[in-house]
């Protein structure tokens, strides 16, 4: 009776060691997931949501007041600070502690003197004649025209932030840039401060 009990214990230990076991395997089992192919993105539509993304309207395009308030001028669309505008005289106090805007947001005046949203287009005016190369270069270092020994970009313009852009999405808004509309509109030149 000892043996029969014995070799009974002894099967049932290991029918539930090969359970035990078998549910251990399926638990440590790692899940892979599948391979998704990667579809190749058109640098010109990335560039286009990039601009939109992230503000460029905001300084370089002219805006329009309507009936529902601030809108986008679609028909100067990037083409930064109106040539025509003029400015009307500020107090030169408060710019120095504070921040103005003209009322197209496309002029900003502040301790650095008075800049002017860029005009972006591929227009002669714009960066029409400008190189992938230049267009790195200021959104990378900041500088003016993209060009080795010009002044530094001016605020409010963010090239600390979109310098860590990867230099594909900068491609990509230069890209982007160079096939919407030309429009001739020459920016005035930034007004330094007026020293004391």
């Amino acid at each position: 009776m000892k043996t029969k009990s014995f070799i009974l214990t002894t099967l049932c230990s290991a029918l539930l060691l090969a359970c035990i076991s078998k549910e251990k395997k399926e638990t440590t089992e790692v899940y892979e997931p599948a391979v998704v192919k990667e579809e190749a993105v058109d640098p010109v539509k990335r560039g286009e949501h990039l601009v939109n993304a992230i503000g460029c309207h905001d300084c370089h395009t002219p805006k329009k007041f309507t009936e529902n308030g601030m809108e986008l001028d679609f028909e100067r669309l990037l083409s930064g600070h109106p040539a025509d505008e003029v400015l009307p005289p500020y107090d030169e106090t408060t710019a120095k502690s504070y921040l103005l805007f003209n009322m197209g947001l496309t002029a900003a005046t502040g301790p650095w003197g008075t800049s002017f949203g860029a005009n972006l287009t591929p227009d002669e005016t714009g960066i029409g004649s400008w190189t992938e190369t230049q267009f790195l270069t200021a959104i990378k270092k900041g500088l003016y025209k993209g060009m080795e020994g010009s002044r530094p970009l001016l605020p409010p313009m963010p090239w600390q932030s979109y310098k860590n852009l990867p230099d594909d999405d900068l491609k990509a808004i230069f890209a982007y840039l160079k096939t919407i509309r030309p429009i001739e509109n020459l920016v005035p030149s930034n007004i330094p401060p007026k020293m004391n």
